[in-house]
């Protein structure tokens, strides 16, 4: 007995094996792309990400096959993604706190946390016990230190943020004795808030600050107990609310995580670091 296949059976055959030829293709291609791209997810800080950012960039030319996602959140978003194990790194601007001793912290540069108003208001200078008078409600007009007549505009940092843990720490405050008018999140957003309103006072990075600052946006960086609230006296150590920034890993770093940070901590990124006005950890 003979098979016969007619012309038009023949190349439905053969089309429809050449569309699965090239589907397998495409699967195989597809697979084999994605098997040979490393990725690592690194979520936190908004004071710690712009500069990790641009870090990530540097490594990416140099290792095509990576690809790095940066995501911000705060501190706190941090630390729980990776005990989570949702992110590889955590980025966070301050030191590791008791009870944090499980996790592993890497500083890649140093920042302070300043004061600051807008460009325009008068006021260039306060102590301790003016700034927390101030926060507290018991100051309520610029005209009490030294400025225009009138009220002043408190901005405050939203839970969950380094910064304000840090600020809360430094003048020995709880966030309930707080009276804001205003609540913030990132750097940027304070920097806006403020900037878009004279009377206003908040707290920011300095690195953040700074960057803005010289790029013409009108903010004033605070004198703090009279010193400067300045990337050079986070740098000489004489700035009080200073910080490290620190990339976090669940175990001692290992693999993509451990090459990065390598790269993160090396002089290869020390230009980056200054032009974001942080300074870097080994810096004299």
């Amino acid at each position: 007995m003979s098979l016969h296949i007619s012309a038009d059976g023949y190349l439905r055959f053969y089309r429809t094996f050449i569309s699965a030829v090239i589907a397998g293709l495409m699967v195989f291609s597809m697979t084999t792309a994605h098997a040979g791209t490393q990725r690592l997810t690194l979520t936190g800080s908004s004071t710690v990400a712009p500069l990790v950012n641009e870090i990530a960039r540097r490594f990416e030319a140099q290792f095509p096959g990576v690809r790095i996602d940066v995501q911000t959140g705060g501190s706190s978003r941090g630390i729980n993604d990776v005990r989570k194990g949702v992110a590889d790194i955590g980025l966070v601007s301050r030191a590791l706190k008791p009870g944090e001793e499980d996790l592993h912290a890497y500083t890649i540069a140093l920042d302070g946390i300043g004061l600051i108003v807008h460009a325009r208001n008068p006021v260039v200078s306060l102590d301790k016990q003016q700034v927390v008078d101030i926060f507290t409600g018991k100051i309520t007009r610029w005209n009490a230190v030294g400025g225009d007549d009138a009220r002043i505009t408190v901005i405050n940092k939203a839970e969950g943020r380094s910064t304000l843990e840090l600020f809360l720490e430094y003048f020995q405050l709880k966030n309930s004795a707080i009276r804001p008018h205003v609540i913030i999140g990132d750097n940027a957003q304070g920097i806006k808030t403020i900037t878009g309103n004279r009377n206003a006072i908040g707290y920011v990075s300095i690195g953040a600050a700074e960057y803005e600052s010289r790029r013409g946006v009108p903010l004033r960086l605070l004198v703090l107990d009279g010193v400067a609230s300045s990337v050079d006296n986070v740098r000489n150590g004489n700035f009080p609310l200073s910080r490290p920034l620190n990339l976090v890993t669940a175990s001692a770093a290992q693999g993509l995580a451990r090459q990065f940070i390598t790269f993160a901590q090396s002089a290869q990124v020390h230009d980056l670091i200054e032009a974001q006005y942080f300074v870097p950890p080994d810096a004299d």
